[in-house]
């Protein structure tokens, strides 16, 4: 398993020689670095504010010595809803509206981010708020690109910052009891993993239109290169568009992947491979919706993850979950709960929140962060005040998101990837090669 201080040493050299960006106005990490104590409430901004971030501006506003201070997206209409939200789960004064998150990186009273915003402006915005002396907190994936998320490790060790990913299944003490239970060796050695997620999405059409009074659609756009505004786009079918999106692989493949490579101990791919399409319509989707993607890493193990999001069938039961296979057994995980199996597929115990039950029958299907996201946020607060790594490390959060975004490309090209496992750069392929990074409209390309 490649050592940490390596990883991180061949990142480095890797975007070493950057400067920052001409759109991220010179912040300084120095410039606006304030020592923050034990007892200090840690003054956070939430940046976007539709699905997550209308949820988790709440998680944030409840949490212990923590204060909302700014809430920021470029759809107006959410501004005052979420102020409204804010101010009644903290029992206090209405956060500040903000529609432009360059004044929000300006803010020396802002200790810490919240990023929910679409996946092209991931990295860039999390490398802006290292960048500004900002601690971060990024919803998955990490990145848009392998390349950003790189550069997003590069920025978090340069500018000193706590940098989380939002996979919650970190924080959960069940999820590290059961991970713990698989590297002790309750099924002997762990091989494979199998992840999966089902969903029953519909066809999505999009149609030229005037941009909308209550959105700044040049800074949704950000550091993508500028396409005419499309009705059925915002705020949520972005991500069937590579321009902007990572499919169903990283939104919401990143969550079991990331667990099953941490229960499995693996680090980087050597090899990764793709098949699907978009099969169940024949719409203006660009990612599949039927999508498999395998993972080969060093040690004889691999990783494979199932995707339907256009069929609701289940599996084992589940519409996500988690699977480890080992030479003495097998471990199939449920949300928060998990089960063991002796090598012949039979029952040896589950555990659930409350501790040891007897078999179940069904599976619960609830989101995976539904429950965990406060003891997540805690973390990340915590992480702040003793300056020490989350739970969910960028660099974690980077080696889970790049073997997806690996199969992406491997779907993009049509065929197997081979890799260096020391980084996960692909071998010897230009035309794959040319996916391992994107064009950013000029101004705006993220730099370290």
């Amino acid at each position: 398993m490649e050592k940490r201080r390596d990883f991180i040493k061949k990142v480095a050299i890797t975007t070493g020689g950057l400067a920052l960006g001409s759109r991220t106005f010179g912040f300084t990490a120095k410039s606006y670095n304030r020592i923050i104590g034990a007892n200090d409430r840690i003054h956070v901004a939430i940046i976007g504010l539709n699905g997550r971030g209308g949820s988790m501006c709440t998680t944030f506003a409840k949490s212990t010595n923590c204060l909302v201070n700014t809430v920021c997206d470029v759809d107006s209409r959410t501004i005052p809803i979420t102020q409204k939200k804010v101010a009644a789960a903290s029992k206090g004064d209405a956060p500040k509206g903000e529609g432009d998150v360059r004044k929000v990186m300006a803010d020396k009273d802002i200790d810490a981010i919240y990023i929910a915003t679409p996946d092209h402006w991931h990295a860039p915005m999390a490398i802006m708020g290292c960048q500004a002396g900002k601690h971060v907190y990024v919803e998955k994936p990490l990145s848009h690109n392998p390349h950003e998320g790189e550069m997003a490790v590069a920025a978090a060790r340069k500018y000193k910052r706590v940098v989380q990913m939002g996979a919650q299944r970190r924080s959960s003490p069940l999820a590290i009891e059961a991970v713990k239970a698989l590297h002790d060796g309750v099924i002997g050695r762990v091989y494979f993993a199998k992840a999966w997620y089902t969903n029953n999405r519909k066809a999505n059409y999009y149609k030229p239109s005037a941009v909308p009074a209550w959105l700044d659609y040049e800074l949704w756009q950000g550091p993508a290169p500028r396409k005419p505004y499309m009705d059925g786009l915002i705020h949520y079918n972005w991500h069937w568009k590579w321009h902007y999106g990572t499919g169903e692989a990283l939104n919401n493949g990143t969550h079991e992947v990331d667990l099953a490579r941490w229960g499995l101990g693996v680090d980087l791919p050597t090899r990764v491979s793709s098949v699907g399409g978009r099969y169940q319509f024949q719409d203006e989707w660009e990612t599949p919706d039927t999508q498999i993607v395998t993972m080969d890493y060093p040690g004889r193990v691999s990783l494979m993850w199932e995707n339907r999001s256009s069929n609701g069938m289940k599996i084992e039961g589940a519409d996500r979950g988690v699977i480890f296979y080992g030479d003495n057994g097998s471990m199939n995980t449920d949300g928060e709960d998990y089960t063991i199996y002796d090598q012949g597929g039979k029952l040896v115990k589950t555990i659930k929140k409350g501790g040891p039950v007897e078999a179940i029958e069904g599976r619960n299907t609830a989101s995976p962060s539904l429950g965990m996201d406060a003891q997540h946020v805690a973390n990340f607060l915590e992480s702040i005040r003793e300056n020490k790594a989350p739970n969910c490390d960028v660099e974690l959060g980077y080696k889970s998101v790049v073997a997806m975004q690996l199969g992406n490309i491997s779907w993009r090209v049509g065929r197997d990837l081979h890799l260096d496992p020391a980084n996960a750069h692909i071998i010897n392929d230009p035309e794959a090669q040319k996916l391992w990074s994107r064009t950013y409209e000029p101004g705006w390309a993220p730099k370290v």
